[in-house]
């Protein structure tokens, strides 16, 4: 009779299933690994939405003797906390719900450093899962954008998405690598966890602490960052009314341009994310575990 386990797997036993899923992921037939794709950048710009809705309103700006003051509802750390937890959805909605997201992908690199996966299914996979990743978002941009939800909360919503996309317009290259890097090492940590998971609430338990640390420490996840700023450039360019009533609210909103989307962040932050998911989790967890000859 089989024995029957409700303890969590070991690592060694979570490596295993990570270079055995990692092969499944590299063989998936492109229409299937492309339509996965979609969902998770449309789930994780749902988190992105729980986020951005949360954090709005959180600034009030008032003119004390000159000068600009600032005052919150709560304390920075604490808002932060919040937003991050809110974002923890989409990465749930990708690991329970099943789909294939770029960032998460990166852990094919043990398979690929023990031979299962070629160099050439491996970077196939993550281009079809960044492709489609970008595809899921931008609709979800376009289908948020007609909801016209950055209106409520008198405009709040609105002024904190265009807050959020210019803030992410305005890192230089090397401090966007940086906080590439540091993002995608918690979100690969967070997935990785989920592989020692038995149930749905260990996942979700597995998922929850490290991507409110990223999110709640700042750093730059490339795929959400297919939302956040494409819906800021949405609200700029495509309202202007709107704009013509909150712009003045929003420092610097003239940094915040397609051009500056995409080399101020999204391939810097997507070289970032490469080098912290890829090296310093995949490739560390392989030569800890299944790298030949380690015994």
């Amino acid at each position: 009779m089989a024995e029957i386990r409700i303890d969590a797997l070991l690592p060694q036993e979570m490596a295993t299933r990570v270079e055995y899923l990692g092969v499944r992921k590299a063989e998936m037939p492109f229409l299937k690994m492309f339509m996965l794709a979609v969902l998770a950048g449309a789930f994780i710009a749902l988190g992105a939405i729980f986020a951005t809705t949360v954090s709005a309103g959180s600034m009030t700006v008032t003119a004390s003797g000159g000068e600009t003051a600032y005052t919150t509802g709560f304390p920075y750390g604490f808002n932060r906390l919040l937003t991050g937890l809110v974002f923890s959805l989409g990465l749930i909605l990708v690991v329970v719900g099943g789909a294939e997201l770029f960032t998460g992908n990166n852990l094919i690199v043990m398979a690929w450093a023990n031979g299962k996966v070629t160099g050439r299914a491996l970077l196939r996979n993550w281009a079809i899962v960044y492709v489609g990743n970008f595809v899921g978002s931008i609709g979800t941009v376009i289908l948020m954008f007609f909801t016209k939800q950055y209106t409520f909360g008198s405009n709040s919503v609105g002024i904190a998405a265009l807050k959020i996309g210019v803030a992410k317009v305005e890192f230089g290259f090397l401090q966007a690598v940086a906080l590439g890097i540091l993002c995608n090492a918690l979100v690969c940590l967070a997935v990785w966890l989920t592989f020692s998971a038995r149930s749905v609430i260990d996942k979700i338990a597995a998922i929850i602490f490290p991507i409110t640390a990223f999110v709640a420490a700042g750093f730059e996840h490339s795929i959400a960052n297919m939302y956040f700023i494409p819906y800021a450039l949405f609200i700029k360019f495509f309202d202007p009314a709107y704009i013509a009533t909150v712009g003045d609210k929003v420092a610097h909103l003239d940094k915040l341009t397609w051009k500056a989307f995409v080399l101020n962040n999204l391939i810097p932050v997507t070289i970032g994310n490469i080098i912290g998911g890829a090296v310093l989790v995949a490739a560390v967890y392989w030569a800890i575990f299944l790298r030949p000859g380690k015994d």
